[in-house]
């Protein structure tokens, strides 16, 4: 790989990882303000007008925020139960908030997982997330296929007491891939998804199919395909009955030879990341 190519490529990782970092620093913000009484459309524009203010005027989608049994996709059987409701938060309440802004072209796809109160399943489940995001590192660099890495963690989950939530999404996403967005001066959504995003995803499912290749990481045969080079959106998502944990960030899945540089996650100065070593350490 030649200088500048190394260059490009280092440039467009740091644009990737500074809007991850500044989508995470607005979960921490809101987090913050949450209180009793708050609900899960107030959250989620909260969420907004914080990003708003830094800049960003395109999103791959817009802002969720789910409370309590929410968090565990409780009920939920059609895509318009993902939105946000009037759902009110309670002291003890889990919550999740997620949201994927695109900011100078780059895209962020984030989960934030917290509780207003003690929670001790809660805490549980955030602390067996980290054998997840171990897992999935792993068994990328092995260059297994998506759809057994995904089984991998099915297993996992079941091992560890818990149901599997990501199923819940629309094709059972644990992953789907991100990119570049051209910039538009007015940028609309679609079903609460950014028009100019979905055009990218669409081309991406297009030149998949053509080359037996998904940018949908699912349980699904269409995924049954090594890793794909590029910027995956991971989100293992937890659930023990009523309560449900997860986080997501992007993995950079590459084709070096060198395991270390063939995946790797984009960043690991994220609040998850954080409260594990801080767990490690105590």
């Amino acid at each position: 790989m030649t200088s500048a190519v190394t260059s490009e490529r280092t440039a467009e990782l740091r644009g990737f990882r500074e809007v991850q970092r500044l989508a995470y620093e607005c979960a921490e913000a809101v987090a913050a303000q949450l209180k009793p009484g708050v609900t899960e459309r107030e959250a989620a524009r909260m969420q907004r007008h914080w990003l708003h203010g830094r800049g960003v005027r395109d999103w791959f989608h817009l802002p969720f925020a789910w409370f309590g049994d929410r968090t565990a996709f409780a009920g939920f059987r059609i895509p318009l139960q993902f939105f946000p409701t009037d759902r009110r938060l309670e002291a003890g309440m889990p919550f999740i908030l997620d949201m994927a802004p695109v900011h100078k072209g780059f895209t962020a796809d984030i989960g934030y997982s917290g509780c207003l109160g003690p929670h001790p399943l809660h805490d549980r489940l955030l602390a067996d997330l980290r054998a997840h995001r171990e897992l999935i590192l792993r068994e990328v660099r092995e260059r297994r296929s998506l759809r057994e890495i995904y089984e991998d963690v099915d297993r996992l989950m079941v091992r560890q007491g818990y149901a599997n939530w990501h199923r819940a999404y629309p094709f059972g996403v644990i992953a789907h891939k991100v990119g570049r967005v051209r910039q538009r001066r007015w940028s609309p959504t679609l079903f609460g998804f950014g028009t100019q995003s979905l055009k990218g995803l669409a081309s991406d499912a297009l030149h998949g199919h053509r080359e037996g290749w998904s940018p949908l990481w699912s349980p699904y045969r269409f995924s049954d395909h090594p890793p794909r080079p590029g910027l995956w959106a991971v989100e293992p998502h937890l659930g023990f009955r009523g309560t449900g944990a997860k986080f997501e960030e992007i993995l950079v899945v590459t084709d070096s030879k060198d395991p270390e540089q063939s995946a790797f996650w984009l960043d690991d100065d994220l609040p998850h990341v954080r409260r594990w070593a801080e767990e490690e350490a105590a």
